[in-house]
């Protein structure tokens, strides 16, 4: 497929914009900044929602956008996360875009660097290399009320677009825990997303802080290497073996040959995952699930105190169900030790926990997640009103309508924003519903020449109203848990709490009604209502 790189229009540059770390205007990369690039979409991120939506784009005949990314390749979180063991815990085919269909994934789960090739392939293959800026950091993306753009500016220059898509994700920027003596600690200390590939662990005294889904897949990598490993464990996680298999010869010449067979295949594994969201409606339809994880507990640990120690006291799915076939026995081995008391603080040696006893390391991993429902990318977008969106959501709460739209930020779509992270299914599914919205708003745009969309205030709070409502009586509410769902005051911005297909079902078409629109007639600014 041939591609048009999107034109070169100027527009005057508008007054700049602050940085919302040092409050200093951004200094152009290159007098070529100067002259501002205005363009029909703005993609901030080239992970698996930017790539898809660029590819997206370009299907629908729209050529004039650009991807910024701020590092120098493509991939998200499948570019940062290479720590030992890395992959998905959704079966490949339903992880990979339905439209890019892979005959090439080696077994039932995609590795990390599998998932990093197909999305780099698909850049090729669907022609969106040209329009990716690589090493363009966000900066500041403000709304501009008189002439209807954004102004953005990135580390490398200031552009302007009509409309701002982010493609950022909730996966992105690595949750450091607030310990006291963190910063005092002198030996080497890592966040897994930030995996130090030049440290050599062979040997060393190691603790790992965490026991969520990167834990459970690197630890037993490293358990073999280490001289001691301490394992720091807040909440022992639900873990379900892992049906992990190697695609055979004949299956992947079926998969390479019978297009039909790939795409039942991943609507098996679709509809198969539909399954699980009504057991997590409500706590008593997991009981199945729980005696599944229980059983592998079971049968992986034979000493009932430990299996009590490594038993959740919450309910199955309240926090992402686990799969692996390895953590078990990794943490059983002589030189590992499971740690269940608080961590008080750090010294510049060790970790000190609430018994009073101070542990020795001279290596520090931290599996604690990501800033999930405190987005970075939220601190640097501000809208209509002069608020940032961060500003906004933490005075009015973190939503969104239909978890693309916000009120106050006209012509911003947020690809999987608040209340669209699933626990039972691929995001993928989601990502796609939610780029077929999009496309329907631009396509909506220029069929009635509108210069802004924006949802009503109303509308959005409806549909926010009917998500709670959902989650109500669900696993993610009523499961005992606090998980990285939640935000600070208890409430769940992250998950939809239903079938992925009442989703797709809502976002197949622009709810126009749903938005108060602005056009430019005759050089007068009309505003439909």
């Amino acid at each position: 497929m041939t591609t048009t790189p999107a034109p070169d229009r100027t527009t005057p540059t508008p007054t700049p914009a602050t940085t919302p770390t040092t409050g200093t205007t951004p200094t152009p990369s290159h007098p070529g900044d100067l002259a501002v690039r205005h363009l029909k979409a703005a993609v901030i991120g080239a992970g698996i929602s930017g790539i898809g939506t660029a590819i997206g784009l370009l299907k629908a005949g729209i050529h004039d956008f650009l991807v910024f990314e701020r590092a120098t390749d493509l991939g998200g979180t499948w570019r940062d996360n290479t720590y030992p063991g890395c992959a998905c815990d959704v079966q490949a085919h339903l992880y990979s875009f339905s439209f890019a269909r892979n005959p090439e994934w080696k077994s039932t789960f995609a590795t990390q660097s599998e998932v990093h090739t197909y999305l780099k392939d698909c850049a090729t293959r669907y022609g969106i290399e040209p329009h990716l800026r690589y090493d363009h950091e966000l900066l500041n993306a403000t709304w501009n009320d008189t002439h209807h753009h954004w102004d953005i500016h990135t580390s490398r220059g200031h552009y302007t677009a009509q409309t701002l898509i982010t493609g950022t994700g909730y996966l992105s920027d690595p949750a450091i825990p607030q310990i006291p003596g963190i910063h005092t600690y002198t030996g080497t200390l890592f966040h897994s997303s930030q995996w130090r590939h030049d440290h050599d662990l062979t040997g060393r005294d190691i603790a790992v802080i965490g026991t969520g889904a990167s834990a459970i897949q690197f630890l037993p990598h490293i358990q073999p290497q280490a001289a001691r490993l301490d394992l720091y464990q807040r909440t022992p996680p639900w873990i379900a073996a892992k049906p992990d298999k190697p695609n055979t010869t004949r299956h992947t010449w079926m998969l390479r040959h019978l297009p039909g067979y790939q795409r039942l295949r991943r609507a098996f594994n679709q509809h198969g995952r539909e399954i699980v969201a009504f057991f997590l409606s409500r706590p008593s339809r997991t009981t199945g699930m729980k005696n599944m994880a229980a059983g592998h507990l079971k049968k992986s640990v034979p000493d009932p105190a430990l299996r009590t120690r490594l038993t959740p006291d919450y309910t199955v799915g309240c926090k992402r169900l686990l799969f692996s076939n390895t953590w078990y026995p990794a943490i059983q081995q002589p030189n590992v030790d499971i740690i269940s008391d608080t961590i008080t603080h750090i010294t510049p040696t060790g970790i000190t926990t609430a018994d009073g006893t101070t542990r020795t390391v001279d290596t520090i991993i931290l599996a604690t997640g990501f800033t999930a429902t405190d987005r970075p990318v939220a601190h640097r977008i501000t809208g209509r009103h002069g608020h940032t969106l961060a500003h906004t959501w933490h005075h009015h709460g973190m939503n969104a309508h239909r978890g693309t739209t916000i009120h106050g930020f006209p012509n911003l779509f947020m690809l999987l924003g608040p209340n669209t992270t699933l626990g039972h299914s691929s995001q993928t599914v989601m990502i796609e519903a939610q780029i077929t919205y999009i496309l329907s708003a631009l396509h909506t745009m220029d069929r009635h020449h509108l210069t802004t969309l924006e949802p009503r205030p109303e509308a959005q709070n409806a549909y926010n109203q009917t998500i709670r409502h959902r989650l109500k009586n669900t696993v993610w509410t009523t499961g005992g848990c606090h998980s990285w769902y939640q935000d600070t005051n208890g409430h769940n911005p992250s998950i939809w709490p239903t079938y992925t297909w009442r989703y797709r079902r809502q976002t197949h078409t622009l709810d126009l009604h749903n938005y108060t629109t602005t056009t430019h007639t005759n050089h007068t600014t009309t505003t439909t209502n």
